[in-house]
Order: structure tokens, then sequence, then C-alpha cells
């Protein structure tokens, strides 16, 4: 029999090693240099911001309290290695062995076929799965931590375990192994240039590029829905859309998108966006485009953004269109505020909203999911003497924490890509959205952590906003509520938790997928499902036990619900044809505006 070939290994150019070679030396030389520039005793001054070491003692001394426990946990992982030992054995003498651990369906860092073929893969990867298990259970297993300190010891011991996974170093990845041979080691070159980019881009911190940035532009290829902005002023942008049917539902829609990111989550794609959805559907559609703010709003409040925001934007609509009456959208951190903005117009008796809908937005931070981990007194001081320095919260500061919720999709997945595997990231919208990041003013994010999420004030009727209480519960306009069932920043059951508090009509809508996903949910698309169910119990577990599963979008049952509160249709209407002229086309410039 002839031997088998030998597989081709591709050796590099000298020539373009070289030049590479140098251009890295050069690019690091700099990066160094650039780095020791910007190092500040102000830097070094708390070496834990994160609260860690504390939080790891607590765990540690209350493990070591119960010492039988301990051992029994030990023996456990022992008895799995052994099995482990027995089923590679047998798979190295060509017997048939079933895993003793597998991957779930979901985790993709073992999809290359050789994590399965190969005994020595094999081992690596269920040796990796048995020890991330142990790890993970039995710190999950310690009696007697308080909620917080369990919690940020469970969410850094995952970020521990995702860091060291056999598929984040060349030499135990098959699939690098494999780039490695066939290119001569140009993508572990090409890899290293990748990484001293992303520092360089940076300014010494890493920023990894999840998207070819080239491959999109604001208003050229994503958010060119068309319209007009009419109205502006320092902190929005308020944008009008042009209309694409002959009559239009009367009451105006009002979307208040969340400003830690820019409102084209909406506007992507035509094939993807929900504004030009709506507008096809026959809403008159304005949108709020926030101010990607700088150290020249840093004393900007949360009360300053509903002012300059929804109340500014219902006196524009009132304007644009002679309507008064208007539904409302709020999305995430908008829809805060606007359940904030609802519940102050109930106060002063302001009756200009015909109907709300919340898209993922919690108003009760009880249980706000693993966010929380983040939120506690240290944090908070650490976080606002950093913001004191400024003015704002850099917006890539706040990217790297919703990334370390998905590490494995949002970050080690573009470390083994980019700087492993030497590849250019694929040219994606949602992730080129995603990297443009907004800033956050000082005063208005330090609000909104302590009041919302470290002290939970305003579910319980206990937030002011110029000088008024308000109150959730006085909230009796018709809502609808759309959550997302793997919503990793705003958890469903969570947000269920606003149905027990506003006192109109409530409609609880839960979406298959996560908090983008899930939105972003076109019909012709024919993805995920959703559940409904009339009744609202108390509890979310008891809502989806009964709740009835349909297929598809709830964009269209979103939409007829919408209407049913609209007041009827009237003759579509174009931007400027009001009393407020057109200040410059759709998307506007707020919205490029970058943060770095």
């Amino acid at each position: 029999m002839a031997d088998k070939p030998d597989r081709d290994v591709k050796l590099p150019d000298p020539v373009e090693m070289s030049r590479m070679m140098a251009h890295i030396a050069e690019q690091s030389q700099h990066l160094v240099a650039e780095f020791l520039q910007r190092q500040t005793p102000m830097q070094f001054g708390n070496p834990d911001p994160l609260n860690l070491g504390q939080a790891f003692f607590d765990m540690t001394a209350r493990m070591m309290a119960n010492p039988a426990k301990l051992m029994q946990a030990q023996f456990s992982l022992w008895q799995d290695y052994m099995s482990l030992w027995q089923s590679t054995t047998r798979k190295m003498l060509g017997e048939t062995s079933q895993p003793v651990v597998q991957p779930t369906t979901e985790d993709r860092r073992f999809k290359d076929a050789l994590w399965d073929e190969n005994y020595v893969f094999d081992f690596i990867k269920q040796s990796y799965l048995l020890s991330a298990r142990w790890l993970q259970g039995t710190v999950r297993e310690v009696e007697g931590l308080d909620d917080k300190t369990a919690r940020k010891v469970d969410f850094y011991t995952r970020q521990f375990v995702d860091a060291m996974a056999p598929s984040n170093f060349a030499m135990t990845n098959p699939e690098v192994l494999r780039e490695t041979l066939e290119t001569g080691g140009e993508n572990l070159v090409k890899g290293l240039s990748n990484l001293l980019g992303d520092l360089e881009r940076g300014k010494g911190k890493l920023q990894i590029r999840m998207t070819d940035m080239a491959a999109f532009k604001v208003g050229e290829n994503i958010a060119v829905t068309p319209g007009s902005v009419v109205f502006q002023n320092d902190l929005m942008q308020l944008l009008q859309y042009k209309p694409t049917t002959e009559e239009v539902t009367k009451a105006p829609l009002l979307i208040v998108p969340p400003w830690i990111n820019k409102f084209y989550i909406l506007d992507l794609r035509e094939k993807n966006s929900f504004i030009k959805w709506a507008v096809a559907q026959g809403h008159t559609v304005f949108v709020i485009s926030w101010v990607n703010p700088d150290s020249e709003l840093a004393d900007a409040t949360f009360a300053d953004y509903m002012t300059h925001g929804p109340l500014a934007a219902l006196d524009a609509i009132e304007a644009a269109t002679g309507e008064k009456l208007v539904n409302i959208i709020g999305y995430c951190l908008g829809g805060t505020l606007t359940a904030s903005t609802l519940a102050y117009m109930a106060v002063k008796n302001d009756k200009r909203i015909a109907s709300a809908t919340f898209f993922t937005t919690m108003v009760d931070f009880e249980e706000a999911g693993e966010l929380s981990v983040f939120i506690d007194e240290e944090q908070l001081a650490a976080l606002e003497e950093k913001m004191h320095e400024r003015g704002y919260l850099e917006g890539s500061d706040m990217a790297t924490t919703f990334n370390m919720l998905r590490a494995n999709d949002l970050i080690w997945s573009f470390v083994v890509n980019n700087y492993l595997m030497g590849k250019e990231p694929f040219p994606f919208d949602l992730l080129y959205w995603n990297a443009d990041s907004t800033r956050m003013p000082a005063a208005m994010h330090s609000f909104y952590l302590r009041q919302m999420y470290q002290e939970n004030r305003l579910s319980r009727g206990k937030v002011k906003l110029l000088g008024t209480k308000i109150d959730l519960t006085k909230i009796d306009v018709p809502v609808f509520i759309l959550s997302t069932r793997e919503d990793h920043i705003a958890p469903w059951k969570s947000t269920y938790a606003a149905t027990q508090l506003y006192a109109g009509p409530t409609t609880f809508c839960l979406a298959a997928s996560g908090h983008i996903a899930g939105v972003v949910n076109p019909p012709a698309a024919g993805k995920y499902c959703h559940w409904v169910n009339d009744k609202l119990p108390r509890k979310p577990e008891q809502w989806l036990e009964t709740a009835s599963q349909k297929s598809g979008s709830w964009w269209p049952l979103w939409d007829e619900w919408a209407k049913s509160h609209g007041g009827g249709t009237v003759p579509a209407r174009r931007p400027g044809d009001g009393k407020l002229a057109a200040i410059e086309a759709a998307p506007g410039s707020y919205v490029k505006v970058k943060a770095q």
C-alpha cells in the first residue's frame, strides 16, 4: 500500500517575513514607549478596584471551615479523572468509548472534528471540562457567603475557567496547529501584528476588533432609512422618518433608545430594520438620537435626560404633527428613562402618552442578573473617581463589562480568530454597532448605578426627579412589555416584575433569543418564537408555565396592539410638513460622533 502523502508545509517568504517582523518590532517599541508615558501614580493607587481579594478570601475561609465537604469534592474529581483515563485508554486501543463529559450544544469552542477524533485532543478537552465543572461546582456550593459575594466569586471563577480553555492556546488547539503547519507559522506572525494593532488602537489597552470596521459607514450602508432631523438640543437629535404608506396611524410613534449604545441597532440594514418596518406598517416614526457626551456634559443628570429627551421630543412631535397623543417605545436604559418619565408625567397630570412599550427594560433591580456583580460600594467609588477625572465614563469601559457577560463569544472567540489563527474579523453589522460605543456623563451614570442598581429605589417609589417623587404604580396607560428569554443584560424574570407595578392594562410578551437578537427579529426572517399569556401571575415561572408559544417574530403582535391605541388613521405626514423644518438628513450628525 502506498504511503499517505505528507501534508503540504508552506515555507514563509523570507522577504515578506522580514518586512513584517521589522514592522512589528517598530510597532512594539512605539507601544512600550507610549505605555510608560501613560503610567502615573494614580493608575496604581488601588490594586484591587473590583474588590475581588476580599470576596475570594471570604470564600476560601468558608470552604476551609468544612474540610470534609472539600475532600468529598476532590474525591469526586479523582473518580471522574479515573473514568476519563479508562475511556481514553480504550480509545487509544481502538475500542469504542463513551465520553465522560461533553460540551453543551451551545459551546462552539470544540467544534473542530479533531477534538473528538484524536484521543489526545479528546483527553485535553474532557480534562478541561471536568476541571471546569468541578471548580465552578465547588465554588457554588460554599455555604455561608452573602449573595453578593457568592455571585462575584462565581462570576470571576467562570471568567478564569473560560480564559484557561485549551482552545485559547496555540499548542492545545488542533485548528490553530493545523493552520500553523499549513501556513508555515504566518498565522502567528499575522496574529501578533493584529494584537499590536489592537493595542495601538486602544492606546495601550487591548481593544479587540470584532468586525471589519472599514466595511460599514453610518448613513451609507447602515442606518439608511430615509428621514430628517427635525429638532435638536444639547443631549439629542430627534429624527422623523419619511412615510411609505398613504395613510398612517394618528398617534405618532416615539422611540427612546438607550444612550449606552447608539439608536441604529433598530436600523441596521433594510432586511432587519425595525424602524423601516414600523414605517411600512403605517407608523409616523420619531427616534431620539442621543449625543455622544464629552467632559462639557459631565454634570448632565438623569433628570436632564428626561427633560431634554422624551419630554422635549413630545413638544417637538406636537409641533411637527399637531398631535398631542403619542405611542412611545423605550429600549433597555431608554425604557427605564421612559418609565421614569411616565411616572413624572402622572404626578404632573400630563396625559400625552397613548400607550407605552418597553423592550428588555428593568425598572425593578432587585434581581439584576450578572451586572450586579459590578455594583458594590468599593467598585462604585472607584468608578466615580475614574469618571471624575474626565467627566464621563469611556464607552470602551462599558463595552468590556458587557463583553465579559459572554466572554467565550465576545472575547475568546476573537482572540483565537484574530491572534492565533491570524485572520481578519468577518464584516458583521451588529458587531460594528456593538463596537461603536458611547460615553456616559459622570453625574447621570453615578445616579443611575446608585439609585437604580445599588439601592433599587425606582421600584420602591423613592426616586426624585426635579424635586418630584415619582411612583411607577401611578402609570395607568396601556403597556406592552417585551422581554427576551436568553437576555444576559436585562434578565426576563427581572423585567417581568414590572407587570406587578403598572396600574394600567399590561401585556407581557416573551421572545426567544437574547437582548438584541430577540428584539431585532423581523417577520421575514422566520426565526425564533415568542410566548404570550393573558394572565399575569405574580411569579414569572407561573406565567411561562401557562403561556402559549407562537412561531416567528413578535413584531406583528406588537403592531396590532399599538394600532389599537393609535386613534385610527390620517393622511401620511412628512418631515418638514408641520412647524418644524428639516435640519439635516437622517441619521443626523450626533450618531456619527465616535467615542475615540
